[in-house]
């Protein structure tokens, strides 16, 4: 099956894969080969995937992801989100200093619309932070 994964960037990802895990409004969900079609939101959070059946979980690569679109069909994947972080690329004290950050705003949050950007932040850098735990238990 082929995974497309893009951003406002660019493709972070144009490959064959056996599965993906994907964070949707609707849960979680992981598609494999002949899945049926389907277009969803994607909410920001974790993307798993396993590039053979056989892979074992340490081969794995996770995504952080932002919100976006995903498109199904039998054969394919498309993600598309603003933004997608391999957690290779994530720096894990980096990733907790800006939730604490992000948690210092939303707590000092003088309005609605304060307190929404402020969780954002919060739900991104968590995210983050998660998938740099993921990479770092991978690496063990």
């Amino acid at each position: 099956m082929k995974l497309s994964l893009v951003t406002l960037l660019g493709t972070k990802l144009d490959t064959d894969v056996y599965g993906v895990t994907l964070p949707t409004k609707a849960g979680e969900i992981s598609v494999y080969q002949g899945h049926e079609a389907l277009i969803t939101l994607a909410k920001p959070g974790i993307i798993a995937v396993r590039y053979k059946k056989h892979d074992s979980d340490k081969q794995i690569d996770y995504f952080a992801t932002s919100g976006g679109v995903v498109e199904i069909e039998p054969d394919a994947v498309k993600v598309l989100v603003d933004e997608a972080d391999h957690g290779d690329d994530i720096i894990e004290s980096e990733s907790k200093a800006a939730l604490e950050r992000a948690l210092k705003l939303k707590t000092n949050a003088k309005n609605q619309i304060e307190l929404e950007d402020a969780g954002q932040l919060v739900d991104r850098h968590a995210v983050r932070l998660k998938v740099a735990g993921l990479r770092r238990h991978k690496r063990r």
